[in-house]
């Protein structure tokens, strides 16, 4: 039997659950950006690459092509917050989800370029992406979580 607490959704430790969440969050952040880029790439008329999405010398703001690779990221920021909205669903665990899918594109284009990044423009971009993820999809997750909430307990009184 189980004890009644008082909280509003039962949580338990269920390592499976989070593993693949972090998974399907990652998936749907990389397909965003993937689709985001190739949108932008079409835009501009260049070559789809890779380096668009793991190289950190391809955010830069000196061309329109680096200020499309931005706002690429920008706008995943919020297919990311949306991903947590659908996936995650709970408000507490947006900045968990969102730390541990930008720590994870962080390791990716570690191996993707062989070293640490060293940009300042790639720091600031993920960061500024982290943000926006994060604060969405709290947002998003509330609004989910206030609906549930029932506001009337008791029958209308006529007046």
């Amino acid at each position: 039997m189980k004890k009644v607490t008082g909280q509003f959704r039962n949580t338990t430790w269920d390592p499976l659950l989070i593993i693949s969440q972090i998974i399907a969050l990652q998936c749907v952040m990389y397909v965003g950006l993937g689709l985001w880029t190739v949108f932008m790439d079409l835009v501009v008329g260049s070559s789809r690459s890779l380096d668009h999405l793991f190289k950190y010398q391809e955010i830069h703001v000196r061309d329109f092509g680096g200020k499309l690779v931005i706002t690429a990221f920008v706008l995943n920021a919020l297919v990311g917050a949306l991903g947590l909205w659908f996936i995650v669903q709970r408000t507490k665990q947006c900045l968990d989800f969102s730390s541990t899918a930008h720590l994870i594109h962080l390791i990716v284009c570690w191996y993707y370029n062989g070293h640490f990044p060293n940009a300042f423009s790639w720091w600031l971009l993920n960061l500024v992406c982290l943000t926006i993820m994060c604060v969405s999809g709290e947002f998003l997750c509330m609004r989910t979580e206030l609906q549930a909430i029932p506001l009337n307990m008791g029958p209308k009184a006529d007046l």
